[in-house]
């Protein structure tokens, strides 16, 4: 198991402690507000997490993930996933925008996001005139493997 630094920055967030994974079986840990913020319909709020953290090792990064409770609500993270580098130090934050049509009320502690590590794998790459290998699908987008959208 890996184990990733924890700095408090708020004594909010250090009196609920370190972030937790709700079961044994989640993937992602419970990110909670430090703040408390209305969030209007089409507005984007930032929300501090009151900690930093190090991963430190350069093969594992973590990414801030949308909760499907709020998502279906319209409330999901600004950017829909944010990326957290082994070698960044800083706060983490949330910035939660609002897709919906009613106004949201973020409480202190409420869990907004959660937060999943994740293996990388750093590549090299080659360039070439061709493919090494041609597949069926080639350069086709959307749609191309036989259905567009709304086809059934």
């Amino acid at each position: 198991m890996t184990k990733i630094e924890i700095i408090f920055n708020d004594p909010r967030a250090e009196e609920r402690g370190i972030p937790e994974y709700a079961t044994v079986g989640s993937a992602g840990l419970d990110l909670r507000s430090c703040d408390n913020a209305m969030i209007h319909p089409g507005e984007t709020v930032q929300f501090p997490m009151g900690y930093s953290i190090y991963i430190g090792d350069h093969t594992i990064c973590a990414m801030i993930m949308p909760r499907s409770g709020l998502g279906i609500k319209g409330i999901m993270p600004a950017n829909v996933l944010g990326l957290i580098d082994s070698d960044y130090q800083g706060e983490l934050m949330v910035y939660l925008k609002n897709h919906g049509n009613e106004p949201y009320l973020v409480s202190n502690g409420d869990r907004i996001a959660q937060l999943v590590f994740m293996p990388i794998e750093h590549v090299m790459f080659s360039v070439v005139s061709d493919f090494s290998h041609t597949t069926e699908r080639g350069e086709g987008g959307f749609g191309s493997t036989g259905k567009g959208w709304g086809e059934k």
